[in-house]
């Protein structure tokens, strides 16, 4: 081959989002010197690049992709970065304000050797892709400290730790024990108290009114002045202190010493609460998916000995008591209870856990006394895994996050130019200036897009929260805003759709034989059997409590069936081609009947048959009507049999059935399904289900599925139930919803001030309200979701 000794690599095109582009970035690419095959897939959004120098190749291939397609990222598909590039989270401590984390972002990317940079707001993370991470973490600091002077960038070592302050609050009782929050509280009491001293007459002398409003200015505003003094000192001259400062002083120079004074009063009262209702969703989130355990009991023969949870290792015994949550991944080895799995599943009913189960950690130990053997280290456990997945998700940001980021570069300059403007213009056509000057400064409060900026991102991460909940992992904003648009659900069948465990359906005796009979002795054959159809047919038997009988001897014929020999004669059990083999005439085979048949006979005599075949999930039908009542189309997409396909299809009600397909052929129809639809959303659980997956619109594994589906996939199901689907869906369109309605309210509250200011109906009080007010309330409503029942 020409590239035989290139080297070969797959990179995802994360954002893409045009057939069409992608089309240009791979005819752009293959131009490039160096480069002997390059293919772009728009389904998969990945490009496939066989090259010599990967290295000296990925600068301009980005650039080729940002010009065609601004936020397209090219990242190595690998977990592993190559070019010695590595991947790190660090904590950003003290960090307060979404707009300005957003500038640092933005900064933080434009660095040499950093490949990528994500900042979120709603954990505090950075998580930074770069190749010398010890030479550019003094850049970064420099970049958060010149932006917001106290941010301290700190590397998460080991495991993922709460965003800051949550733990403090878990041990406190929900209340933060902050010196900074109290020092804050004692400012705005003791300002205000003064500021309402000095507005009731007769309390303070006329002479000393101004000394009054002067101090309570310095209590409210002195650190926000300072602030402001320190980053225009650094260049950060649009930051919202720079804006009040501005603002305040101004009203103070136009002699509007009262208003200058509340309006301060008020916004650091709406900071105040905005500060609290951050703190509070973020932990209401981040809690609701924390359930690692501090510590563990360790059993070393009788003795129990507490250890930190980090510190056991696999083999491990430890002891599980009643109300204690399953700290790690194991199995029982000794003990029975009931387990409670909703924090991990979203299923409300306890499951029965006894010797030689698996259990998972998260899950609530509610009844008897379990010891466990550990499987899987604190690092590995469901536990960390479902935490990690959150705050992974986190850092995905959607496409109106982006935008929304981008708009706040723009409308903070804009709306400080339209405020220079107002004050100048109108000014030297009436004369009037102090009244233009007091409505330029109220544009001035109303210009800092914080409300926007943290809002946003804020709903998407609470829809995040709220999936967990209900044992949905998104991995992304991303997921969420694709999951609102699909048009079409196409769903594998087994394990999907149906249980994916085989069962006995019927039982039909001819010849005058017993439907027991007929069961016992087939089971009887098949207890030398491993196949999971003889395993079916055995545990059948024992559940009607039939003797059953080990054969003498017997001969597995692959592709046909079984022969075996007992005490009472020659047994056949097999398909057709088995029976036609010794001559066996079944001409009374019942016609008809979907799933896999297994005929019986003995001594050359025909028996009977035994249908076997999957079953329907118990909430299959239920989730089905609920995507058609959502007016979404349903498709199944299966290697089985068209009779059996067709049958499950009927029970649960899905439209559209395509059966006998292998991997490849299921993507095409995909492909087809999404040109006569639009979006396509593709559930499965098997490994042969992952390249589907991955060329979805959005791809959804069930938790029981295999580890490459769950890895393909965008959405995981814990619970393994259908009922997810429409649960998923339902959670996504309900937290586009909410983020659109923060930005409509937002803007729109913000405009109609501005326009009130213009027509002579200024007031310093309705921009406080613009800025932090409106912030507080699209605060609440973004965590509104975490109440809501899907």
């Amino acid at each position: 081959m020409p590239d035989a000794d290139c080297v070969k690599r797959v990179y995802t095109l994360k954002n893409l989002g045009c057939a069409n582009c992608a089309a240009k970035m791979e005819h752009k690419i293959k131009e490039l010197p160096g480069v002997e095959y390059a293919a772009v897939s728009f389904v998969t959004k990945q490009l496939r690049l066989s090259a010599k120098d990967h290295e000296a190749l990925l600068p301009a291939i980005r650039e080729i992709c940002t010009a065609i397609e601004s936020d397209v990222e090219v990242v190595p598909r690998s977990g592993t970065m190559p070019f010695n590039f590595e991947s790190k989270v660090y904590l950003l401590e003290n960090l307060g304000c979404a707009n300005c984390a957003a500038k640092m972002e933005k900064a933080i990317n434009e660095l040499p050797g950093v490949s990528a940079a994500t900042i979120t707001f709603a954990t505090k993370q950075l998580r930074l892709t770069a190749k010398d991470h010890a030479q550019l973490l003094p850049q970064v600091q420099a970049i958060c400290s010149k932006i917001e002077a106290d941010v301290r960038v700190v590397e998460r070592v080991g495991k993922p730790v709460l965003a800051e302050n949550i733990n403090l609050r878990k041990k406190s009782g929900g209340r933060l024990s902050m010196s900074d929050e109290q020092r804050s509280l004692a400012e705005i009491v003791l300002g205000g108290v003064l500021f309402i001293i000095s507005e009731i007459a007769g309390i303070v002398p006329e002479a000393y009114h101004i000394y009054c409003l002067v101090a309570a200015y310095i209590l409210l505003g002195g650190r926000i002045v300072a602030t402001a003094v320190r980053n225009s000192v650094k260049g950060q001259v649009f930051d919202e202190n720079f804006l009040m400062t501005v603002a305040t002083l101004g009203a103070f120079a136009i002699r509007q010493y009262e208003e200058a004074v509340g309006v301060m009063l008020f916004y650091r009262i709406g900071e105040y609460f905005e500060h609290r209702a951050v703190e509070k969703s973020r932990s209401q989130i981040m809690e609701a998916v924390d359930m690692r355990p501090e510590v563990v009991n360790l059993l070393i023969g009788e003795e129990v000995r507490v250890i930190p949870a980090e510190e056991a290792n696999v083999g491990d015994i430890l002891l599980v008591r009643a109300g204690d949550r399953i700290p790690l991944d194991g199995v029982v080895i000794e003990g029975e209870s009931l387990l409670d799995t909703s924090p991990v599943t979203g299923e409300p009913v306890p499951v029965q856990r006894g010797f030689g189960d698996e259990v998972v950690s998260g899950c609530v130990n509610t009844s008897g006394m379990l010891k466990i053997r550990v499987e899987k280290v604190l690092a590995e456990s469901m536990v960390t895994k479902i935490l990690d997945s959150v705050e992974n998700a986190a850092a995905s940001k959607p496409q109106l996050d982006r935008f929304i980021t981008r708009f706040a570069r723009i409308y903070t300059p804009f709306v400080v130019i339209v405020a220079v403007l107002t004050a100048v213009l109108p000014g030297l056509i009436t004369g009037n200036w102090e009244y233009w000057i007091y409505t330029a400064l109220t544009f001035l409060v109303i210009s800092c897009p914080c409300a926007l900026v943290l809002s946003v991102p804020l709903a998407f991460f609470s829809g995040i929260g709220a999936g967990s909940k209900y044992g949905i992992l998104f991995k992304g904003g991303v997921t969420i805003e694709a999951l609102k648009n699909v048009k079409a659900v196409v769903m594998d069948k087994t394990g999907t759709v149906t249980k994916g465990n085989f069962v006995v359906q019927k039982l039909v005796p001819v010849n005058g034989i017993g439907a027991d009979e007929l069961l016992r002795l087939c089971a009887s054959a098949e207890l030398v059997s491993s196949h999971p159809i003889a395993t079916s047919i055995v545990n059948a038997a024992k559940a009607h409590e039939l003797k059953l009988e080990r054969p003498q001897s017997f001969e597995e014929i692959a592709g046909e069936g079984l022969v075996a020999a007992a005490a009472d004669g020659k047994i056949l059990c097999g398909n057709k081609k088995l029976l036609q083999r010794f001559g066996i005439d079944f001409s009374a085979r019942e016609e008809g009947n979907y799933g896999t048949e297994v005929l019986v006979a003995k001594d050359g005599r025909y028996l009977g048959q035994i249908i076997i075949d999957d079953t329907l999930k118990e909430d299959a039908a239920a989730a089905v009507a609920a995507l058609k009542k959502m007016r979404l189309t349903t498709a199944m997409l299966t290697g089985d049999a068209e009779a059996s396909a067709r049958a499950v299809a009927n029970a649960a009600g899905i439209d559209e059935v395509r059966a006998k397909l292998l991997p490849q052929d299921k993507l095409n129809e995909l492909v087809r399904l999404r040109k006569q639809y639009g979006g396509v959303m593709f559930v499965g659980d098997g490994i042969n289900d992952a390249p589907v997956l991955a060329g979805a619109d959005v791809g959804a594994a069930m938790g029981s599925g295999a580890d490459a589906a769950i890895e393909a996939a965008d959405v995981v199901f814990m619970n393994s139930e259908m009922r997810s689907i429409p649960q998923a869906i339902a959670i996504a369109k309900e937290t586009a919803r909410i983020a659109w309605q923060n930005v409509f309210f937002a803007l729109v509250v913000k405009l109609i001030i501005m326009a009130a200011g213009l027509a002579g109906f200024a007031s310093m009080w309705a921009a406080v309200f613009a800025d932090t007010g409106v912030s507080v309330l699209c605060v609440l409503n973004s965590i509104r979701i975490l109440y809501k029942k899907i």
